[in-house]
């Protein structure tokens, strides 16, 4: 019996699965929702509740707590000024998980990270479209000859087919 496991290893050695949950953490805080394997999302879970717990309590240690995990100055600052004020009412559930489909390459069961209240982007000012304008005129400068004999420029045929065009590239020029 394996008696006092907390955590799936997920078949990885300590470190390697020690930087997989803080590579999935770092981007559920950047992007608010991502999607891996269920037991990934499982225990990447875990460790995004820790770090929103950190951010709600605020502390200078809190930040250096969540700094040796996302590795970022400006992904804790997200995560203390954005992300955890959002969830101050709650004590927790800040993540969910949601099942999808499964992987079509190995058929591992596949799902869906997400804060439970996603941050709210910045909204752009509206402001009303300006009005077009017709572009202003500019003058053609004269051209030689006065504008009753010029000529429009030939436009160069294209080929109809494939075959023509390759048939123009294999006949040869007269020297000239």
């Amino acid at each position: 019996m394996r008696h006092g496991t907390r955590s799936q290893r997920l078949s990885r050695p300590s470190e390697a699965r020690a930087a997989l949950l803080d590579g999935l953490v770092r981007g559920l805080i950047v992007h608010g929702r991502i999607t891996t394997t269920h037991a990934r999302a499982k225990e990447a879970q875990r460790l995004a509740d820790r770090l929103i717990a950190w951010g709600k309590e605020g502390s200078i240690a809190s930040r250096r707590r969540a700094f040796r995990v996302l590795q970022d100055r400006t992904l804790v600052k997200r995560l203390f000024a954005d992300v955890a004020p959002q969830f101050v009412e709650l004590t927790g559930g800040y993540t969910r998980v949601i099942h999808l489909s499964q992987r079509r390459g190995d058929g591992a069961q596949e799902a869906l990270l997400a804060l439970s209240r996603l941050p709210a982007a910045p909204q752009p000012a509206v402001t009303p479209p300006p009005k077009a304008q017709p572009p202003p005129k500019v003058p053609t400068p004269p051209q030689r000859g006065g504008p009753e004999k010029a000529k429009p420029v030939a436009e160069t045929p294209k080929p109809k087919g494939l075959f023509q065009g390759l048939r123009r590239l294999w006949t040869r020029k007269a020297p000239g």
